[in-house]
């Protein structure tokens, strides 16, 4: 009889939040799309988000990935643009994507795309932000997880 126990394994739990928030008149690939682009910028500008490298049995190694959930929600435009606007006076990591994108075909023109319009007029169909989970939870509120 084995006797030997081992010890209890805690659940990682953090205390930020990597949030997607959707436009929910997109259409299924503008969600994934949008999602994709989103979260690629806060990976490049928070490193703190980056999970360590992947290796399976063999030894292949694989790129890291975030070291935690990301949350995706969907709400109506005018609940996006609230959302934005808290995530702007929270001075949260944030990225952006605009309906103008669907539109451009290059990073150059994706950046020249958002720079033409003043923040307030942004049309925006996507936002990721990351940051405490109390703060992002107050940007994300009035939306629902995405279905």
């Amino acid at each position: 009889m084995n006797t030997h126990t081992e010890p209890a394994v805690e659940p990682i739990r953090f205390d930020t939040k990597i949030a997607v928030l959707l436009r929910a008149d997109l259409e299924p690939w503008q969600r994934l799309n949008v999602t994709s682009f989103l979260v690629s910028g806060l990976g490049a500008q928070v490193p703190e988000v980056i999970g360590e490298p992947y290796e399976d049995a063999d030894g292949v190694p694989y790129l890291p990935m975030f070291r935690q959930p990301v949350l995706v929600f969907e709400a109506t435009k005018e609940t996006l643009t609230t959302a934005h606007t808290r995530a702007l006076s929270r001075s949260l990591p944030r990225a952006i994507f605009t309906s103008d994108l669907f539109a451009t075909g290059n990073d150059r023109d994706n950046r020249a795309a958002v720079r033409s319009v003043p923040t307030a007029d942004l049309d925006l169909v996507g936002l990721a932000v990351y940051g405490p989970k109390n703060a992002v939870d107050k940007v994300v509120k009035g939306a629902r997880m995405h279905p």
